[in-house]
């Protein structure tokens, strides 16, 4: 059994807890030599009603998630990430990130940041952070970002 993670898998979905969660992830990689694999995944279900009033809404998202994974790749490469693979998929951010491309990618470790949520929307949907503790076969680090004074 070793200590050292080999295959990190973070999450990312432009929030401040999700940037948190990819700088812990970042420096985790580079102490440990490991592969980081960025993932932002475009939840298609939530357009659905919305496509009527803003038909590229789902365009906008897919643009968004590719800037976003480029520029932490840029990021992560910058402070000694020697392998950095990135994923952009359609689908519910809950299956995809612990079940699918945890197994694909063979995660050892998942960062993610804590749910941003109000507390009327987890009960409605349900926390993706909590959801992929429950059920991801490998360790899972939940971060927080600070308060700020």
């Amino acid at each position: 059994m070793t200590l050292a993670y080999k295959h990190i898998l973070v999450a990312v979905d432009g929030s401040d807890e999700a940037e948190w969660a990819f700088k812990k992830a970042t420096g985790i990689a580079k102490r440990n030599a490991a592969a980081l694999n960025l993932i932002f995944v475009v939840d298609t279900r939530s357009f659905t009603g919305v496509k009527l009033h803003e038909p590229d809404i789902e365009e906008q998202a897919y643009d968004y998630g590719k800037e976003l994974l480029d520029s932490y790749k840029q990021e992560a490469q910058a402070n000694g990430v020697s392998e950095v693979n990135t994923f952009l998929i359609p689908g519910s951010p809950k299956k995809v990130i612990s079940r699918d491309t945890a197994k694909k990618v063979e995660a050892d470790l998942i960062v993610c940041g804590a749910s941003g949520m109000n507390a009327f929307e987890r009960y409605l949907m349900g926390s993706v952070s909590l959801h992929i503790v429950r059920n991801s076969s490998c360790d899972v680090l939940v971060v927080r970002r600070a308060e700020t004074e």
